[in-house]
């Protein structure tokens, strides 16, 4: 198997085909994105100049995920805000804020997942995904809450809201929060 320190090495032709060196076999965009599922760590090179194209044979992934299932993970305000940063000074703090906030998506996630697991078993709960992804929501919107927070601290006078609108709709922010854990709790005593 041919490895780069390793990972699995993908040559890409001019002909489009992708070769995984570690298996001998030509393979296609949906069996890469099946390795990245499984968590094998390979790299793509393109096979006549030793490039190392990986980011953007990921991001054609990524396209085709998009476009073929019509389940987005990237909504539009989030693809405007993105590209926003193209260009900008903020563009070196990008990458890495979101690769660490996937990771705290993902380590939450794993806790979620063990904590209703050891909360509900297996019950007709456990196994009802709209708790759980309510869950997921509302740390997504924590988090988006969270990345426009440290942006703003970069450009404290961009966008700065009056303290008394933040105020407000902190205190919203807070109204709605209560409001879904008593409709939770209700749900939990109606359960036990």
């Amino acid at each position: 198997m041919a490895r780069n320190d390793g990972q699995i090495v993908i040559k890409k032709y001019a002909n489009r085909r992708l070769y995984n060196t570690g298996t001998s076999t030509y393979v296609t965009l949906d069996d890469l994105a099946v390795m990245v599922k499984k968590g094998e760590d390979f790299t793509v090179q393109d096979a006549k100049s030793g490039d190392d194209i990986t980011h953007s044979v990921l991001t054609q992934i990524i396209f085709e995920q998009e476009s073929k299932t019509g389940n987005t993970l990237l909504p539009i305000s989030f693809l405007r805000q993105l590209i926003s940063y193209y260009g900008d000074q903020m563009q070196m703090v990008v990458p890495s804020y979101l690769e660490h906030s996937m990771q705290a998506f993902t380590d939450q996630q794993v806790q979620m997942r063990e904590q209703i697991n050891k909360t509900f078993g297996d019950t007709p709960l456990g196994k009802n995904l709209q708790v759980p992804i309510a869950l997921v929501e509302e740390t997504v919107r924590r988090n988006t809450e969270m990345f426009q927070q440290a942006m703003k601290m970069f450009s404290p006078f961009a966008n700065a809201a009056p303290a008394k609108e933040t105020r407000k709709a902190e205190a919203k922010d807070i109204d709605e929060l209560k409001e879904q854990l008593r409709a939770l709790q209700t749900k939990l005593d109606n359960l036990g």
